[in-house]
Parts: C-alpha cells; sequence; structure tokens
C-alpha cells in the first residue's frame, strides 16, 4: 500500500474503529499527519514572524490589531485541523492494534508517562497470521506468506505411516 492510498483509506475510515490495518497503512498515515504538522507549524511561523517583524518595523511594541487577529485565525486553522484528524488519527490506531492481536483499549496507554513507547512497540509488530478476533488477516492468509505448512497430513508418497512404516520408525 501506497502513500496516498493509506491516506485516503484512513481519511476514508473516518471514524471505523472495527476491523484491521496494515502497519503500512498506519504508518503512512502516522507521517501524513507528521507532515501536515510540520507544514502547519512553518506557515504559522513565518506569519507570525512576518507580523512580529512589521511590528519591529513601525516602531512599536505590540503587534497591531490586524497581525493579532491573523494570529489568532492560524491558532484556531491549527485547533480546527488537530481535531478533524483526531478521530482518523484514533480509529487507524485501533485497527493497527486489532491486526497485532490486542484490543483498542490500550489506546489508553497513552495517558500514562511513557505508554506511548509501548504503544510504538505494538503498532511496530507484525499482523497476527490468519484472521482474528477483528477479522480477517488484511495481508492475505496466513500473515501474507501464503498457507503456513502442515505437518502430519498426506503429502506426495501418502498417508503418514503406510507402507509398514510407524512413526519413530527408520
Amino acid at each position: 500500500m501506497g502513500f496516498a492510498d493509506a491516506v485516503k483509506t484512513c481519511l476514508r475510515k473516518y471514524a471505523v474503529f472495527s476491523g484491521r490495518a496494515r502497519r503500512s497503512e498506519y504508518w503512512y498515515f502516522r507521517l501524513f499527519l507528521g507532515l501536515l504538522g510540520l507544514v502547519l507549524g512553518i506557515v504559522f511561523a513565518v506569519v507570525a514572524g512576518a507580523i512580529a517583524g512589521a511590528a519591529g518595523a513601525s516602531g512599536s511594541d505590540s503587534v497591531s490589531a490586524g497581525g493579532g487577529i491573523a494570529i489568532i485565525f492560524l491558532y484556531l486553522l491549527v485547533f480546527a485541523v488537530s481535531l478533524a484528524v483526531l478521530l482518523p488519527s484514533l480509529a487507524a490506531e485501533a485497527r493497527r492494534l486489532h491486526d497485532t492481536g490486542k484490543s483498542a483499549w490500550w489506546i489508553l496507554l497513552e495517558l500514562v508517562p511513557f505508554g506511548g513507547i509501548v504503544l510504538i512497540v505494538f503498532c511496530a509488530m507484525d499482523s497476527t497470521p490468519g484472521p482474528n478476533e477483528h477479522g480477517p488477516n488484511p495481508k492475505g492468509v496466513g500473515g501474507g506468506y501464503g498457507q503456513p505448512p502442515q505437518f502430519g497430513g498426506p503429502n506426495q508418497y501418502g498417508q503418514p505411516g503406510q507402507y509398514g512404516q510407524q512413526p519413530g520408525q527408520f
């Protein structure tokens, strides 16, 4: 799954907390959120710096009314974007935890000091192979690597124990 597909999937599943999410889907969406935050931070810093520079150039120690309104608008914009991506972020994390066989209630670890480190480890873990209580594996059957080998069943030489051999005999 590519970057754009992961972002589209997470935004399409805006508040879907059920099901499973692959590592690529989750981490690409987290990358998108980080880049979005970086862009908003740069825009905020540039605009606030320009307003402060204009106020300093005019010899005033205070920010003009128009500059103050622009900074308040930027604060509200950052707050609105943060609020808008909160639900899809939590939903993607819940689906990722489901993929590792964990409950979404583990998200509450973010409220505990250093609990986020545990969640990073959980979200970096591989999927549980095959289906689990949260749905089928998004990678496909058996963790995406094909069917696991079956031991003890029939093979190209017949059933185990045929031709006079018992288990343990050579």
